[in-house]
Formats: structure tokens, sequence, C-alpha cells
């Protein structure tokens, strides 16, 4: 059986992932291709779990490198569990945030380097995206769209810190400019819908997923 498709979504806080995330589900479901939607962190038992000690906003004396690595044992679960099953069996499986939030957030904005990229390489065992839609939103506009009482650990950060993981988004997309997709997130929501759904269906064609 021919290898499902892997696609992730990424951007600042704020920038609309979630939004755009249930366009693609409901494009998937209407045209009857099966589809395994998740996020990170997160996914499985194990992860979600995980998820619940890094985001709480009571562990603020989390250090760095802990981050670093919770992230990183929560998407090798996730990987194992979930994710390379899916693929097996030929389903699209949509992430909400994968490997390159860990570089961006902790290898830029954490300032851990290339120590993040070398620790997930060894989490994902070589299962990485074939598509990934960065969101592109100013991280103040982004930050100011979340409610201040329902602001995780991360997303109470200084705005220096988003600065720098926007930063790090930008030269990741760079790097591996042969799968992301930069979309304009600043515009209504229809319209960055209707750039990711295109450049889908162009994917899915290619894929003999998608027969009209």
């Amino acid at each position: 059986m021919r290898r499902g498709l892997f696609i992730t979504i990424e951007g600042p806080d704020g920038s609309g992932k979630s939004t755009q995330i249930q366009f693609m589900k409901e494009y998937f479901e209407a045209n009857g291709i099966p589809c395994l939607f998740t996020r990170e962190p997160g996914g499985t038992s194990i992860g979600e779990k995980l998820r619940s000690i890094i985001l709480d906003k009571d562990n603020a004396e989390m250090c760095d490198m802990t981050e670093a690595l919770l992230y990183a044992a929560s998407r090798a679960q996730h990987v194992e569990e979930l994710i390379k099953p899916a693929l097996d069996s030929g389903k699209v499986v949509v992430c909400d945030r994968f490997i390159d939030s860990s570089i961006a957030y902790q290898g830029y904005g954490r300032e851990l380097g290339d120590a993040v990229r070398v620790i997930n390489e060894y989490a994902v065992c070589g299962c990485m995206p074939d598509v990934t839609y960065l969101m592109e939103l100013d991280p103040s506009i982004g930050k100011s769209r979340i409610n201040a009482d329902v602001q995780d650990r991360l997303e109470l950060e200084r705005i220096e810190f988003h600065n720098r993981v926007y930063d790090g988004y930008k030269e990741i997309a760079k790097l591996y400019d042969e799968r992301f997709v930069e979309v304009n997130a600043a515009r209504e929501k229809e319209a960055i819908r209707n750039d990711i759904i295109g450049h889908l269906e162009g994917i899915l064609k290619d894929r003999g997923l998608l027969c009209r």
C-alpha cells in the first residue's frame, strides 16, 4: 500500500491554525479521503499528559532543556503510536505543529540552537512532513488574539521570545523551501482557506487521492 500524505501546519500562536485545520477536515470528509487529525504536543494518552505538564502556567520553573526534551518525548510517542501507523495504512495525516515548532520555539525562541534539531531527529525516526503550511502573522497580532486569562505557559512569554520564534520559522522555511508553503495569515480566513485547499488539491491529485 502506498504511504499516506503527511501534512503539518505551523505558525505563531494566534495565527489561525485551528480555523484552517477545521477547513481541511471539512474538505477531506466531503471528498471521502481517509484522514487523521492530531496535534502536538499530544495526540496520544502519554503525549496529552506531557502536554499538560509543558503548558501548565504553574510550571514556571521548568528549564529550557527540560521543555525541549519533553516536547521530543511526546513527539517520539506520537510518531510511533499514531502517525507512522496511519501513514503506513495510506491515510492523510494532518498535524497541528510538529518538529518545526520545536526548532522554532526551543531552538530559536529559547536559543538552544541546533541541539533541538538533533534531539528531534531521533524522536521522529525519519518520519517527516510531505508539506508544511506556515501561517505568517506578526506575533504581536497573534498574541493579542488570545485572551490573557486562557494563555498557556508559552503564550504568556514576552513578545521578544515570540519574535525570535517567528524569525526562526522564517529561517526554517528558507532551509526547507521544498516542503514549506508560506501563507499570509493576516487576510480573511476564507481567502486563506482557498489558498491552502487549492494547493492541497494539486498534491492530492498527484498522489491519486482525489479523482475530480
